[in-house]
């Protein structure tokens, strides 16, 4: 085990840095660049010198210099956690703008894919241990239903028939204009409140693939000896579906939970845009629109390093529960 652990850690490591290189690169391969906005904007009025350019440049902090001192500066960046400031919400801090869209993301994103994940599965199993019963169709085929839709369409119909036909919920926002953020009993209610159509929206259309990929999963399982001969020693059905087929039958879908619960952290973008909501993934969309280098890079980097860990806890989670793994 220890040996199948620095193993895994030490490729954990060497794509890390593989996705942090990639991280500096991408972003410079864009055309065009945040100093060409700010100086299209400016031309409109009469020529803009090249003192102006390099005024515009300085006020941003462009990055100087050549390309591996670009990389050079932003390898410490990294190991300092100083991505400096956002040039699309100049004068705030990369650091500052995460720290207040993070906590929405992961309330409303990681506590739908916990919930997602666990009903799904559990609904999964039901349905593979009735198959061929009502408990079978009516969960697969509303799951299969579900699953087909796009994201942000079913947000589309959420908004309009519960927002804006009904008014059974806001329509956009994290909370309401006259909130104010803190740690208050009614605040707390408020931004739930606001949460309810996104997450049933990431809910609806996540739940049936869990549902689906458990149930075939366990089905698969279901015909192997081992779960033949628990059933003849006459064990009960519960301790069998659960001890002996799902234990193993839950491996795929535990590996796609590793990768949902990793990309919790970079938000789902279409959902959290159509309902305004200021989670990462609206502060993704924000920076790739407006060419913003240094809020561009963390997030890619924040969100590039969940998905690596979430990925490393899965592999040594496997590890721990099927010992062929280690081989």
């Amino acid at each position: 085990m220890t040996v199948y652990m620095v193993r895994k850690l030490g490729l954990f490591v060497l794509t890390l840095w593989a996705a942090v290189t990639l991280n500096f690169l991408l972003p410079r391969l864009m055309p065009g660049s945040p100093t060409d906005a700010a100086i299209a904007k400016l031309a409109q009025n009469g020529p803009v010198s090249a003192a102006t350019r390099a005024a515009i440049e300085a006020q941003l902090g462009v990055p100087g210099g050549n390309l591996w001192e670009q990389y050079v500066t932003y390898l410490h960046q990294v190991v300092t956690l100083d991505f400096g400031v956002s040039y699309t919400f100049f004068p705030q801090s990369v650091g500052e703008l995460i720290w207040q869209a993070f906590p929405y993301t992961i309330i409303l994103l990681g506590i739908v894919t916990i919930v997602a994940f666990i009903l799904g599965t559990l609904i999964g199993v039901l349905a593979a241990w009735r198959r061929n019963t009502w408990l079978d169709a009516l969960p697969t085929l509303s799951g299969t239903f579900a699953s087909t839709f796009p994201y942000f369409w079913a947000a589309l119909l959420l908004l309009f028939f519960a927002g804006y036909v009904l008014h059974w919920f806001p329509t956009s926002g994290a909370f309401g204009p006259t909130a104010t953020p803190a740690f208050t009993w009614d605040f707390i209610v408020d931004v739930a409140y606001h949460a309810v159509l996104p997450a049933l929206t990431i809910l609806v259309t996540s739940l049936g693939g869990w549902i689906i990929g458990m149930r075939n999963a366990m089905i698969n399982t279901l015909g192997d000896d081992y779960v033949t001969f628990a059933e003849a020693n006459g064990l009960r059905g519960r301790t069998v579906a659960i001890k002996y087929a799902a234990r193993n039958a839950i491996l795929p879908n535990l590996t796609g939970f590793g990768l949902a619960l990793g990309g919790v952290v970079g938000g789902s973008i279409l959902v959290e845009q159509v309902f305004g909501y200021p989670g990462i993934g609206f502060l993704l969309f924000n920076a790739v629109i407006g060419q913003d280098y240094p809020l561009m890079q963390a997030l890619f980097l924040l969100i590039t390093v969940s998905v690596l860990i979430a990925n490393f806890l899965v592999d040594i989670l496997y590890g721990v529960l099927d010992p062929r793994t280690r081989r």
